[in-house]
């Protein structure tokens, strides 16, 4: 199944952006996380319902956190400031230019602006490129 498909596949399942951007980087590393997928819908439209700031750039930054971030605990995983912080501002860097040029801003109301109609239009192209985008970020960095 290629990329977008599965993207379609999880909206119609009801999956939210940045939901759908945490199962595909779980499927990628093989791993089961289903707190990690529920926390992600609090960023659904622009943080709960908010229409701030889109879900693909809050949850894109989340994605790279989950392989980059601190670790709790016993987690067994070397951490990097310096790294995190790069991938970070490489990726909303890039998510903001983008958004900015596409849709005129980088906030849910920017994108959609009041439409649900625009949201299946526009998100589901949203999501594949910002899970790209991440991907590439993290095999540059050898993190993939």
């Amino acid at each position: 199944m290629d990329l977008m498909d599965r993207i379609m596949e999880l909206t119609e399942q009801g999956y939210c952006c940045a939901q759908i951007l945490a199962i595909l980087l779980l499927d990628t590393i093989g791993e089961e996380d289903p707190g990690y997928v529920r926390a992600m819908d609090g960023l659904l439209y622009g943080v709960g319902y908010s229409y701030g700031c889109c879900g693909c750039m809050t949850g894109g930054a989340a994605v790279l956190s989950y392989l980059t971030g601190r670790p709790y605990g016993e987690e067994g995983r070397k951490y990097d400031a310096a790294l995190h912080k790069e991938v970070l501002k490489e990726f909303t860097d890039w998510f903001t230019d983008e958004m900015k040029r596409d849709y005129g801003g980088i906030n849910c109301s920017d994108i959609i602006r009041g439409s649900a109609a625009r949201c299946l239009e526009y998100c589901p192209g949203i999501i594949a490129a910002t899970y790209e985008e991440c991907m590439e970020i993290l095999d540059r960095h050898g993190l993939m």
